[in-house]
């Protein structure tokens, strides 16, 4: 059976002889998680050098496509700065990882030049003060209540939980999760007090006329509501649940991404854009449907390239009082318009799951394996055991996390490139 019609395969030689044999190729990739650890303190986050050149074989073909961003103090440029630790040694070689951030509004290239397509100055300005309400927030919180943290330790949460993003900035909790762990409810109580902040956030945004700029992510979450809202994870024992509050440019979602990345990938390989020169995430339609019905109608689908989607943070949950399955994950939206755009070409996407529950993150569902006849097998997913119909189907699941993804992916460039010389 080939890889689109298998569930939770692990036959990692199959699918890098499908990375080194396809030659009309479009791998969309998550980073964090997928291709590095995840830890509690962004700015504590490594990258494999010899994985960073490996993408470059792929060239045109490779994409990334994150919540986090390119540039800043946590962005992922100096990530890979720091992993040569030669900056000049990057630029030259066009070794910054080439696609989009912040959702899809923030776009880079090989050597490492960023804009926001279809951004505006206002938008941004007001983004520019969002880090700062974040802190005297986290301040104003921690100064009301009593708690057991040091000043030192209270410091040391806030300075790793306020990201100074440019598109989406972002309290990142995971540091303070971990130090209020034997303190539950204050954990709780911080969430909300986040939740409540960015709703704010989002009517101060409505007051200057902004009302339709931006969004509120949460990571990970459990789907939307009826009003298209993301649902909270809210913390409970041995889970963080939701840790990052996110306020984000309207338009900065994944599957809108997933467009604006292969209207690139057709015009490098046709010379045409399907969508425009201009097209951006921000123009993207918002329904599942209308971003599948709009491929269908501006794109040669006999040009359709295999696309692989690869990601690490797909949630469900079943609520124990009204049975409804609630279904989320910062990357399951884009991943499902990968597998049902494969429908429409003449051969099937992939779906790439890589298990990042090992990393110091400890709100992932584990993979959970059994050995039957001395063949491992993925006998449950990373969704709710209780979920029998989630309509993403998982092909490839990389259950030994980001090091054995990276792994694979070296390999297959490699041997792609010498598939493709001969």
């Amino acid at each position: 059976m080939v890889l689109h019609q298998q569930r939770f395969s692990l036959d990692h030689g199959a699918f890098c002889q499908t990375l080194i044999q396809t030659e009309n190729l479009l791998i969309v990739q998550d980073l964090d998680g997928v291709c590095m650890e995840l830890v509690q303190d962004p700015l504590g986050r490594r990258i494999d050098a010899d994985y960073v050149r490996a993408t470059t074989l792929f060239a045109e073909h490779f994409y990334v496509l994150t919540n986090g961003e390119h540039v800043g103090k946590r962005g992922v440029q100096g990530i890979v700065e720091r992993a040569f630790g030669d900056v000049p040694f990057v630029q030259q070689e066009g070794l910054y990882l080439p696609g989009l951030a912040a959702g899809g509004v923030q776009w880079q290239d090989r050597h490492g030049k960023v804009s926001h397509p279809g951004v505006g100055q206002t938008e941004l300005e007001f983004l520019a003060a969002v880090p700062q309400r974040i802190t005297n927030c986290l301040q104003t919180f921690f100064g009301d209540r009593h708690h057991s943290l040091s000043p030192e330790q209270l410091q040391m949460g806030i300075d790793a939980s306020v990201l100074d993003n440019v598109a989406s900035p972002t309290a990142n909790l995971n540091t303070l999760a971990n130090l209020l762990q034997d303190t539950p409810q204050i954990y709780r109580d911080l969430q909300e007090t986040m939740a409540q902040l960015l709703d704010q956030l989002m009517a101060d945004a409505g007051g200057q006329g902004l009302g339709n700029s931006f969004f509120v992510h949460y990571a990970p979450n459990l789907g939307r509501d009826e009003q298209g809202k993301e649902i909270i994870r809210w913390a409970k024992a041995g889970d963080s649940g939701t840790t990052d509050f996110q306020f984000m440019l309207r338009g900065g979602v994944k599957e809108a991404g997933v467009l604006a990345l292969l209207n690139r990938y057709y015009h490098s390989r046709t010379g045409q854009y399907p969508l425009g020169e201009s097209f951006s995430a921000r123009q993207a339609p918002p329904s599942h449907q209308d971003l599948l019905h709009l491929v269908k109608t501006k794109f040669d689908l006999d040009l359709m390239p295999l696309i692989i989607g690869v990601g690490d943070t797909i949630t469900s949950q079943v609520d124990e009082a009204t049975g409804e399955i609630r279904r989320g994950g910062s990357d399951r939206q884009f991943l499902q318009l990968i597998q049902d755009l494969g429908d429409l070409g003449n051969q099937g996407n992939l779906v790439v799951y890589v298990d990042s529950s090992q990393g110091e993150v400890k709100n992932r569902q584990p993979l959970q394996l059994e050995t039957v006849a001395g063949q491992t097998q993925v006998v449950a997913g990373p969704g709710d055991m209780r979920d029998r119909e989630d309509p993403l189907q998982i092909n490839v699941a990389f259950p030994g996390g980001h090091d054995q993804y990276v792994a694979a992916f070296k390999q297959a460039a490699q041997r792609r490139r010498a598939h493709f010389s001969q």
